[in-house]
């Protein structure tokens, strides 16, 4: 099954998100869930005013598609900032307070290694709290 690929990126007061492939399809929301749920409705919405103008869908949009979400590591660390402490990132990560706040606050971005540096030791915390019961 083929992804579309939809960036979501933090904006002064909410998030807004388009979809990576395909030119027009934008949405904004308050809160990850609200932007989800938006751009889910945009990329409908565009299909079926594709199918109504008599204009082809786009390939991406064609048959089956799972659509994944994309946030960049300052955006991650805003939206997150009150669950995830830097301190408690460095200890997943091994990426220095220090630098986290940079990463954070714009002032450098990460490079590649170290965006999946963060992303791997996240998912390896989410695969273990996913294996826990309570």
């Amino acid at each position: 099954m083929k992804k579309v690929i939809v960036v979501i990126e933090r904006a002064e007061n909410n998030f807004s998100a388009y979809v990576q492939d395909v030119d027009g399809i934008t949405a904004t929301g308050k809160t990850i869930e609200e932007i989800k749920t938006s751009i889910i409705n945009a990329v409908e919405e565009y299909k079926s005013a594709c199918r109504n103008l008599g204009l082809e869908v786009p390939a991406e949009l064609k048959g089956d598609y799972e659509i994944a979400f994309e946030l960049d590591i300052q955006s991650f660390l805003m939206i997150y900032q009150g669950i995830f402490t830097k301190s408690g990132l460095e200890k997943l990560t091994g990426i220095n307070q220090k630098q986290l706040w940079h990463y954070a606050n714009g002032v450098t971005k990460p490079r590649q290694a170290q965006r999946r540096k963060i992303e791997s030791a996240l998912h390896r915390l989410g695969n273990e709290l996913l294996s826990l019961s309570l």
